[in-house]
């Protein structure tokens, strides 16, 4: 089956595909409940450093705002030289930075890593259902052409990377992982036997806006790193699809081996999402990086909302964010990735996905289980890498937003 893109779902709509998946007794499980943020009160502080880069800068003012946020979040003690480190980067699609991962970060950041003793440092990632398709007898698709399309693979190279599509590897080359203490899931999360290979995980996400996850930021991104039939169970199993997003990031490789989260988000995707919808540009763009990926999220997703609020009210309101409030839309969109994953019966099965109306930080559902899962509330501590470039005015939104209300 050729790949087919988010913006021909409407066209799916009408055809006899539709009318084959999309049927009341389809409705599934009941939705996720909607529950308040974890009652076990306020966690420990989490640093998180960002660093300010105008618009229209060139493409070294934001590799020296990905060095100084690095530097600010943390010391890398934790690398040794010689030490292997996979930086997995977002390449959903082709398409290009904020669809995907900024390869200008990704160079600055590989150079970093060299810089303070890495040795081998590989960049890998498996794309998005919709251009890729895996099983245990067949691939079809490339992560790595689309990595060579969006200019991952460029930026890799040049910085001395090695670069790996998951997907090339074979079928049996994941290993079972469970989540660390209670978790939605039924089967184990399928994860890379690779990174039994590697010291240190460095995830570089994206800042945008999700048809069917509400956003997409560091906890996320997790997604890249399964196989298909975890991805199958992720979208079969609807209901509980927040709450997995959440339980995944606490497998023991990443827990174990996730060293730092940063995203350069000078650009961000405001509307539909992931791979097309407005691209914003802010007066001030942000690289944002933590040690710890629900601190990083909090200010993401503060970030993106501040994003969506300056954009354009034509485009906010316009034919791209339109499907985000259509619950007929969200389902039925998850229903074909759920049927290009395991086909009509898992599509038929498929349980509702409530949508995701986005206002704050609190009300984002995957926080809200990795709230729970860290014991509380994180609180941010908001540090400015080499103070003084952030707008005050900024700066402080970014902090209340991260505040739990009272």
């Amino acid at each position: 089956m050729a790949a087919i893109t988010r913006r021909r779902f409407g066209a799916l709509a009408a055809g006899g595909l539709a009318a084959s998946l999309v049927s009341p007794a389809c409705a599934g499980a009941a939705p996720e409940p909607e529950a308040p943020p974890s009652p076990l009160g306020a966690g420990s502080e989490a640093a998180v450093a960002i660093a300010a880069v105008p618009r229209g800068a060139e493409a070294a003012a934001t590799a020296a705002a990905v060095r100084r946020a690095a530097l600010a979040a943390t010391d890398f003690a934790w690398l040794g030289r010689g030490d292997v480190v996979l930086v997995k980067p977002v390449c959903n699609s082709g398409n290009a930075y904020p669809a995907t991962t900024d390869p200008v970060a990704l160079h600055a950041m590989i150079g970093l890593l060299r810089e303070r003793g890495a040795g081998r440092v590989i960049v890998a990632d498996m794309s998005g259902v919709q251009f890729v398709r895996f099983g245990p007898d067949f691939v079809t698709g490339s992560s790595r052409a689309l990595m060579m399309g969006n200019g991952l693979a460029r930026a890799a190279a040049d910085a001395g990377a090695e670069l790996v599509a998951f997907e090339e590897a074979g079928w049996g080359a994941f290993r079972p992982e469970r989540p660390v203490g209670v978790s939605s899931w039924v089967e184990p999360v399928w994860m890379p036997a690779l990174l039994a290979e590697v010291d240190h995980i460095v995830l570089m996400p994206r800042c945008a806006r999700h048809l069917l996850a509400g956003s997409t930021l560091g906890l996320k991104a997790a997604v890249g790193w399964w196989r298909h039939d975890s991805r199958l169970e992720y979208h079969r199993d609807a209901a509980s699809f927040s709450a997995k997003t959440a339980e995944s990031n606490q497998v023991p490789s990443l827990r174990n081996k996730q060293r730092l989260v940063l995203t350069s988000a000078t650009q961000l995707l405001t509307s539909f999402g992931p791979d097309e919808g407005f691209v914003f540009a802010p007066e001030t763009g942000l690289v944002i990086a933590s040690t710890q990926v629900v601190a990083h999220d909090m200010v993401s997703l503060a970030w993106l909302l501040e994003g969506r609020r300056a954009m354009p009210v034509e485009e906010r309101d316009g034919l791209f964010e339109d499907p985000n409030r259509s619950q007929t839309f969200v389902n039925f969109s998850n229903r074909i990735v759920t049927y290009w994953l395991g086909g009509a019966r898992a599509a038929f099965r498929m349980q509702s996905l409530p949508r995701y109306d986005l206002e704050s930080v609190f009300d984002d559902r995957v926080l809200r289980r990795a709230f729970e899962l860290a014991g509380g509330v994180p609180r941010v501590e908001l540090i400015e890498a080499h103070g003084g470039d952030v707008p005050e005015a900024l700066r402080q939104r970014l902090v209340a937003a991260t505040r739990r209300p009272a």
